[in-house]
């Protein structure tokens, strides 16, 4: 009997591995006149560790794509670390833990901080020392916010700030990070010609091969009071089938009043429902539908309205 139920887990494991993976987002390291977007070095190593003991694979952020693209399951525990804008301390203090624990990353440069030689950024004779150890992959020219910027203003962004990379770098990006995680549909239209195999936000949950969408694959950021739930977003999923009706634009006066979504899933009665500065409220499901008048103040012109459905999330953004 004990011999059948071990062949039994061993034609089964494969399958247990199969869920979702997680994109993991990183700033500054050892900066701490920032503390939003730092964490320190011993914290990171922390993480790094937690990871090494318990069974998960750092891969590439490449491979997690590839596996969306080809509709395959990601296995749930695949980890991939990227870095946004190029700050010098990831040089300095982050570059060395990554080294040491042999960790794969992708470093997303904002190109004019480096092309300008701001000090508290990477040069592009450090960013070649990067790559020989990682990935660099574009985060626009000026990081400038995309919802309130028109179509020709994000084109001379991102045709700048890619044939800065080509001349710097000799390398045509594939992957590309939203500026402070700002987008919509417009936005996204914009960037299609430019054929990045994958575009990222800055939104907590996890990567399904299934039925992620590679214009806006979540990433979850452990920056700040946030690197303290890294344990947590690994238990994220991502819940497939949302669409949020209602608000579909930042409210102008700041109220969000209704909160209206439909999940494909119409076996779900409950979820929570999160909007920025508001936490998290229960409510309750009919055949699919969330109706929820909320009537919430906010106060950030970038907010997040969110559904959870258990360990399985999913965000979207407003901007001002």
């Amino acid at each position: 009997m004990a011999k059948v139920s071990l062949l039994l887990f061993l034609l089964l494991s494969p399958y247990l591995l199969l869920a979702d993976g997680h994109i993991f987002v990183y700033h500054r390291f050892d900066d701490t006149r920032y503390p939003t977007t730092n964490i320190s070095t011993k914290e990171l190593r922390k993480e790094f560790n937690y990871l090494k003991n318990n069974g998960y694979k750092v891969v590439p952020l490449i491979e997690i794509i590839k596996k969306v693209n080809n509709n395959e399951e990601v296995p749930s525990n695949w980890v991939a670390f990227s870095i946004d804008d190029g700050f010098k301390s990831f040089y300095t203090h982050g570059l060395k833990v990554f080294k040491e624990y042999h960790y794969p990353f992708t470093l997303f440069i904002a190109v004019k901080y480096t092309e300008k030689n701001y000090k508290d950024y990477v040069s592009w004779k450090q960013l070649k020392e990067i790559s020989k150890y990682g990935q660099v992959e574009f985060h626009s020219y000026g990081h400038g916010h995309f919802g309130q910027m028109n179509n020709e203003e994000i084109k001379a962004d991102m045709d700048k700030g890619l044939a800065l990379m080509k001349q710097h770098l000799n390398y045509v990006p594939n992957l590309f990070v939203y500026p402070y995680g700002e987008y919509d549909e417009r936005v996204a239209k914009v960037l299609k010609p430019y054929g990045f195999k994958a575009v990222f936000n800055q939104n907590i949950g996890a990567v399904n091969g299934i039925c992620s969408d590679l214009n806006e694959i979540d990433r979850s950021a452990v920056v700040g009071s946030n690197a303290h739930d890294f344990k947590l977003y690994l238990k994220f999923q991502e819940l497939c089938g949302v669409t949020f009706t209602q608000p579909t634009v930042y409210p102008k006066n700041k109220i969000v009043k209704t909160v209206e979504v439909t999940l494909e899933d119409k076996t779900i009665k409950s979820a929570d429902i999160f909007i920025s500065n508001n936490g998290w409220t229960k409510v309750k499901v009919h055949n699919g539908k969330i109706l929820w008048h909320a009537n919430k103040k906010v106060k950030l012109n970038r907010i997040k309205i969110g559904v959870k459905v258990k360990s399985k999330i999913k965000l979207m953004v407003l901007s001002h």
